[in-house]
């Protein structure tokens, strides 16, 4: 055997596993319409898991305890869809006159600027339109609606998860003989679990803040920003900035620029809180993902399934991340990805 004979072998798997990744991640995207509620419902049932094993813990037979799950589930979404359905609709009517009362008050806020001698570019409202801002948050919240008009099917896949939750254990250890293979699936469904679950107490925790807050400031539609506050709080880093970004804008053109910084300001602190002390305390630990891999992954992500992709960016990156380290071969993937340099080094 020629000294190239490995060399070319590890050249033809790595080409052939790039062709593969290349391959899954097309077939992805076309298939996100089907892909996406799956998805939906594969997390919705971790979130859904442990209160419906404490039911049966508490002699709740299964089918009773989920029956009590789902429908707690369908009535937190009636009562959003009357509420924020309205109240979306609403805002995406009068839109237009807000986004005038916008470039009326930019105007006047640029004569302003010039009146002290700053000057300003000519172009400056086409430039900087952030009306086209509050437009993406309606867009953002109607995606997500849009995405759960198949509750139907998302909740059918729900339960049928849920009842497989018990054996599933039994069944992965079968299915996969090994400590290594059922390990890593085990440590995959309990990171992720454990994830989404703090990160939706912590995000209705944060939207309902946001709901008092907003609405004590007399701003419009205070529940459309709550929402918009709970849904973004997934998306770590920028998330709770794109979330302030409307509501401010919506208290300039109502009170001016004085209640909007202290609108902004209220953002702030809220999400300082929430996210630099209460969140850390309770999972113990970051996301293990460095800043940069969020970010890219926030735009894979979105390009990949659309904004549902870019909210549920997070746990499917810990999900290659964890299933990367846990193969030697791919392990070096996993360290590049994560948020901390590993405390082992190579000996000098």
């Amino acid at each position: 055997m020629t000294p190239e004979g490995p060399q070319n072998r590890s050249s033809i798997a790595t080409s052939l596993g790039i062709i593969a990744c290349v391959v899954v991640v097309a077939a992805l995207r076309s298939a996100a319409p089907l892909v996406v509620p799956v998805l939906l419902a594969t997390f919705a049932a971790m979130i859904a898991a442990p209160p419906m094993l404490w039911l049966k813990r508490h002699g709740f037979p299964t089918a009773v305890a989920i029956a009590v799950i789902v429908l707690g589930m369908l009535l937190i979404l009636f009562v959003l869809g009357v509420v924020v359905g309205s109240s979306v609709n609403d805002l995406d009517t009068r839109l237009p006159d807000y986004r005038a009362k916008l470039t009326e008050r930019l105007k006047n806020a640029e004569a302003t600027i010039q009146g002290y001698g700053i000057p300003t570019p000519d172009d400056m409202l086409n430039v900087f339109d952030p009306g086209r801002l509050m437009h993406l948050a309606v867009e953002v919240l109607n995606a997500i609606s849009g995405a759960l008009t198949n509750v139907a099917l998302i909740l059918f896949i729900t339960i049928l998860i849920l009842f497989e939750v018990t054996d599933l254990p039994v069944k992965l250890q079968v299915a996969f003989p090994g400590a290594d293979g059922y390990g890593r699936l085990a440590e995959i469904a309990e990171v992720v679990k454990r994830y989404l679950a703090i990160k939706t107490v912590i995000s209705a925790v944060t939207g309902i803040m946001v709901w008092i807050f907003v609405r004590s400031m007399g701003v419009d539609y205070a529940i459309v920003w709550a929402l918009l506050a709970f849904a973004l709080n997934f998306i770590p880093s920028i998330g709770s900035i794109l979330a302030a970004v409307p509501a401010v804008l919506m208290a300039f053109v109502q009170f001016g620029a004085g209640k909007a910084l202290i609108v902004a300001a209220g953002y702030v602190l809220i999400n300082v809180v929430m996210g630099n002390f209460i969140e850390p305390r309770i999972t113990g630990q970051s996301v293990g993902l460095s800043t940069l891999v969020v970010f890219l992954s926030l735009l894979f992500w979105g390009w990949v399934f659309g904004p549902v992709g870019m909210l549920l960016s997070v746990p499917l990156t810990m999900v290659i991340k964890i299933a990367l380290d846990r193969n030697p071969r791919s392990r070096w993937i996993a360290v590049l990805l994560g948020s901390a340099a590993p405390d082992e080094s190579p000996a000098a």
